[in-house]
């Protein structure tokens, strides 16, 4: 090879190294930006396996951004929020997989704004778009940690038809964090009238969750608010990996860290039961 060669040659490597690193495509995967109400958008993260069995409505925690990028890779919110970074699980299990953002409204996060009707709305919206893209299976929502003052919201204002055909409340919220806490941290799921979903509703939960606003000893109390609902379950967790955050945050026995997987497969299993 001649010195212009050898020089070519060099340019290619040094340039291909220089380059960032682009996210790997997903296959299966596309990001919405729904209307939802006049003026206001959703942006959600859908995931389509090859044949639908069921789809879920994924809610996270937190103040609920999600920040969904336009063409999230493999590695996005990989250490973030369980039910976001274990969607690919649910996935495994044939479900259509949605995850849900902030709408363009409320793009610091959703505060007090969880527990309202224009919320219900923005839901139904998304609810009615993933029936759509994946017609003919129930559409369940799921809520972890604050996460499931939204998928209560909807389990309540929602009607049959426009609404989720099943609920799951994972590492739910039933004490009030404080009157120092912001908006919507007084805000509990014992607010909403429970007894009026009429969808089978499952909860979830691990016994070693030290999370002083979502503790285990609840759980039995919960599942007996959803009197009229045609089935309830409790599924209780134990063991993981040591945690890698604050007892309150993702990494930890509230986010199910290190056995993501365990609890993904039998929330899956009870909704496909159903």
């Amino acid at each position: 090879m001649n010195r212009l060669g050898v020089l070519l040659v060099a340019c290619v490597v040094l340039c291909s190294l220089a380059a960032p690193a682009r996210a790997q495509k997903v296959p299966g995967q596309s990001v919405i930006d729904l209307p939802t109400r006049p003026g206001v958008t959703v942006r959600y993260l859908a995931l389509a396996p090859a044949q639908p069995k069921a789809a879920v409505l994924l809610f996270t925690g937190g103040a609920g951004v999600a920040n969904i990028p336009d063409d999230p890779g493999a590695g996005y919110a990989r250490r973030g929020n369980f039910l976001v970074r274990s969607r690919e699980y649910f996935r495994a299990q044939g479900l259509f997989v949605g995850v849900i953002d902030v709408p363009s409204d409320h793009r610091e996060g959703y505060g007090a704004f969880r527990a309202t009707a224009d919320h219900a709305e923005d839901i139904a919206a998304v609810i009615a778009d993933m029936r759509r893209r994946a017609p003919g299976v129930p559409v369940w929502v799921i809520g972890t940690s604050k996460g499931t003052i939204s998928a209560a919201d909807a389990a309540v204002r929602l009607p049959r038809g426009k609404g989720a055909d099943g609920l799951v409340l994972t590492s739910t919220i039933t004490r009030p964090a404080g009157r120092n806490s912001g908006p919507g941290g007084q805000q509990t799921v014992f607010d909403f009238d429970l007894d009026s979903v009429t969808i089978p509703t499952l909860i979830v939960g691990h016994r070693a969750d030290a999370c002083f606003v979502t503790p285990f000893a609840d759980a039995e109390q919960l599942r007996g608010k959803f009197a009229k609902a045609p089935r309830t379950g409790l599924l209780a967790f134990s063991g993981g990996s040591p945690p890698e955050s604050a007892d309150c945050e993702a990494l930890a026995a509230h986010g199910y860290f290190g056995i993501e997987r365990e609890v993904v497969d039998a929330i899956a299993d009870w909704i496909l039961k159903n």
